[in-house]
């Protein structure tokens, strides 16, 4: 079998269009005209087979390949491109009946039982092998087949709060794992504070995993626990990319993650792929993730989701493996090499607390956004709606009777050439950290304010001034931008305080948002209290921090005017040399600094201590403008991104929206020429 001679030479010129199928889900008569169906639809590749373990190996030791060898030829027949997946999301139920000890325990305690998907423990021994030998199976039966362009491992990890068992086998490894880390009982507890409270351990058999405990568990036990079960699941993913790098040379390893998944570190765990793909579901995503402060807003954006949450996720994953060299190429002709939109919500979803129909235009609008944030594929979920079990009401490009719905229709209608490859120029960098996320939500100290909220509030004000953005690890290298954006970067580290010193030195502009560097490694706070080996180059200590319940409000007085902040507001004492722009009106707070500015090098440093859009926009603009990118101000609900020398403009709202004199009709999108 070779692939059609209108495939795509080994540089892909523009976005590419795939689909989620599920042969093993319908009659088999269905599977050639799906497949045709799929091609002339426009759609290039086909992923399968993430749920199908019971269906490949019925009895232990027993395989059947004769049903996918034929699915396989089947997408091979109409030139569609092949996606195998790993099948290790679904553990069958013998396997499961056989080896009960691979299930996962919840942070009750409770066992979480066979019936549904991701019932397994990352750190099961058992498990692992049962991993190894089915991935290691399917490879050495398809790795080599033409078709087969790449691997998907697994399916979501994460999804269902599944990243954390809190029992069985992880609650056995999680000492080994501390031992190895601290090396003595007196280093942990140093570490971890254990005088407080007389939380002190003598043997390393007392410790276990940080629940049901009367009141809060220590958050430093917390931490090192997420970071275990982090390194479970970088391990569980390792073996994988192993097995599929020896036995199916050549091709691509991904896999899919989830949108605001917080469970580990996807920076760790994604060492070894090629490149991340996502499972972008906007509607649901709005529903079910939005941090607070996006409760207004859920209404308005209800049929098409909030533009700045899509967006974020898309410049996350694109930056998953910046700076990873050697991690691309693979795949064959015509196969793209960055990342991808795994699966694309065309319809309906079913998981949401509400799940309502998109709004007409919405399917191409997220598709149009996905290409212009870097995406070279985008894979829509599902071919066809599912007729049982768990996903029935949920939408595919046909429906449940077959008939095209209508995402399909706006799938139809794209001019792919009018998406083409290239880069986004992003000239400002907002950074982002697992370990920081973790240690912040386990102490929020405000019930309005989490991680993600505070991360978004300065990611939404960059993309309301027009900005692009690389969402990059804190640790990153940081040479060539002329802004970097620091929202709740909580832990530091010397060797991070010296890269963003280094940064500023050379001519960067930094911003820095609450409880930066408010913490240690070890999830403590300095001994010098708030920006330890950032003080230098920040030129300010702490003074005080205020909790805000809603209604009560504090108010911050700058050269725009006066701000509202709300949930969080800490105050500084600044040094000499550093500049105070903004001071909060009235409140224990009055007179103290809120907003700070310090010259360092060839760049700046810069501090907002208030929870304030509105203020985050006012020093944002001036920042930016300081440092040569260019900003505008759009109304609410457009959206600018920049790929490959055009601009898309996007109206996300049930309104027409103008700017610099161009209509946006609603829910559509325009690409324009730089």
């Amino acid at each position: 079998m070779t692939l059609p001679p209108d495939a795509p030479g080994p540089s892909v010129p523009h976005l590419l269009l795939g689909v989620c199928d599920y042969p093993e889900q319908v009659p088999q008569d269905r599977w050639a005209p799906y497949a045709r169906q799929q091609r002339e639809l426009g759609l290039s590749f086909v992923r399968i087979a993430e749920f199908a373990w019971s269906r490949m190996e019925p009895h232990p030791g027993e395989y059947d390949w004769a049903w996918l060898d034929e699915a396989v030829e089947t997408y091979a027949a109409q030139g569609l491109r092949v996606v195998l997946c790993t099948p290790t999301a679904t553990p069958p139920a013998w396997l499961v009946r056989a080896h009960p000890e691979i299930l996962p325990v919840d942070d009750q305690g409770r066992v979480r039982e066979f019936g549904s998907r991701r019932h397994y423990d990352f750190a099961s021994p058992v498990y692992r092998e049962h991993s190894r030998r089915i991935t290691r199976a399917i490879a050495e039966r398809y790795g080599g087949h033409p078709a087969v362009v790449g691997w998907q491992t697994d399916n979501e990890f994460g999804c269902h709060a599944t990243s954390r068992s809190y029992g069985g086998a992880s609650a056995a490894a999680f000492p080994g794992w501390l031992e190895k880390r601290y090396g003595s009982l007196e280093a942990l507890n140093a570490a971890w504070g254990n005088a407080f409270w007389s939380m002190e351990y003598a043997a390393w058999d007392q410790l276990a995993p940080p629940i049901l405990t009367v009141t809060e568990a220590n958050p430093a036990h917390a931490l090192d626990y997420a970071r275990f079960c982090s390194a479970m699941i970088a391990e569980f993913q390792a073996e994988q990319v192993a097995i599929l790098r020896e036995c199916s040379p050549g091709r691509f390893v991904t896999h899919n993650f989830m949108i605001f998944e917080s469970g580990f570190d996807h920076y760790e765990v994604s060492r070894g792929l090629d490149f991340a793909t996502w499972d972008n579901y906007p509607l649901g995503m709005l529903e079910f993730f939005a941090p607070p402060g996006y409760e207004a807003q859920k209404l308005e954006y209800a049929r098409t989701g909030h533009p700045d949450l899509v967006a974020f996720n898309h410049d996350l994953y694109r930056g998953l493996l910046a700076g990873v060299p050697g991690r691309l190429g693979r795949g064959g002709p015509g196969t793209p090499t960055g990342p991808w939109v795994m699966e694309q919500q065309c319809g309906q979803v079913n998981w949401a607390p509400y799940n309502p129909l998109p709004a007409d235009g919405a399917v191409a609008l997220w598709t149009a956004q996905a290409w212009a944030h870097g995406n070279d594929v985008v894979s829509y979920f599902r071919w066809r709606a599912a007729t049982a079990a768990q996903e029935i009401l949920h939408s595919g490009l046909l429906r449940h009777d077959e008939t095209p719905d209508r995402g399909h229709a706006e799938v139809a209608a794209l001019n792919l050439e009018g998406f083409p490859a290239g880069e986004v120029p992003a000239r400002v960098a907002l950074l982002h950290d697992y370990e920081s996320l973790w240690i912040y939500d386990l102490q929020p100290h405000s019930a309005g304010l989490n991680y993600w909220a505070q991360t978004l509030a300065y990611y939404s004000a960059l993309r309301a001034l027009g900005a692009d953005v690389d969402v990059l690890h804190a640790d990153a290298d940081l040479s060539g931008y002329a802004v970097v954006v620091a929202p709740a970067i909580t832990l530091m580290t010397p060797e991070r305080a010296a890269r963003w010193t280094a940064a500023v030195e050379a001519g960067a502009r930094l911003v820095c948002g609450p409880r930066t560097a408010f913490r240690t490694v070890s999830g403590g706070t300095p001994e010098g209290g708030q920006f330890g080996p950032l003080a230098g180059l920040l030129g300010a200590r702490l003074a005080q921090f205020d909790s805000l319940r809603p209604g009560l409000e504090t108010r911050v007085a700058g050269p725009g005017g006066e701000y509202e902040a709300f949930a969080w507001a800490e105050s500084y004492r600044p040094e000499a040399g550093t500049a105070v722009t903004h001071r909060y009106v009235g409140g224990p707070l009055d007179g103290q600094a809120a907003a700070l500015c310090r010259p360092g090098g060839q760049g700046e440093g810069v501090v907002i201590g208030a929870h304030s859009p509105a203020l985050i926009a006012e020093v944002l603009r001036g920042v930016l403008g300081r440092a040569g990118v260019d900003t505008t101000d759009l109304p609410p609900g457009l959206r600018l991104s920049r790929r490959a020398g055009r601009t898309l403009l996007q109206n996300w709202t049930a309104g027409p929206l103008t700017w610099n004199g161009i209509q946006v009709p609603p829910v559509s999108f325009q690409v324009r020429p730089d």
